[in-house]
């Protein structure tokens, strides 16, 4: 799985997230038609915000997602993001979650996750004093 760097204007970055969130009280709740409607909501909101889906695994009770974004975008905002729209809308089209205050818990695992290990830029960085 060969990432491309991604440029903007003023930018060349290789951001990959790492997120792992849970439905409220670790209900089993993504399945069936709410597995495949939550999935469809997370390709718009991705697509809509310009953030490259590498993986995502929907379990009953938790949901993987591994996200390329641009510096622009913060792990909080995307969580925001995915977690409001998809609670909001999932909760109006299926009557068994409307009785829910909220589809997720608050809180959410994030890591990143790139090409060149953490050991590597800490070597390179430290090479570069050394450097002619």
């Amino acid at each position: 799985m060969e990432q491309q760097y991604r440029r903007t204007k003023t930018t060349v970055s290789l951001i990959n997230y790492h997120f792992v969130f849970c439905p409220r009280y670790r209900r089993k709740v993504l399945v069936g038609r709410v597995e495949e409607r939550f999935k469809q909501l997370v390709e718009e909101i991705c697509q809509e915000n310009d953030w490259v889906i590498l993986a995502m695994e929907v379990m009953p009770d938790h949901c993987h997602l591994f996200l390329n974004c641009l510096p622009s975008d913060s792990p909080s905002d995307i969580m925001a993001r995915v977690k409001g729209v998809t609670s909001r809308r999932l909760r109006q089209e299926f009557k068994h979650l409307s009785h829910l205050p909220s589809l997720w818990t608050r809180s959410f695992f994030v890591s990143t996750a790139g090409n060149v290990s953490s050991e590597t830029i800490k070597r390179y960085v430290e090479s570069q004093k050394k450097r002619g």
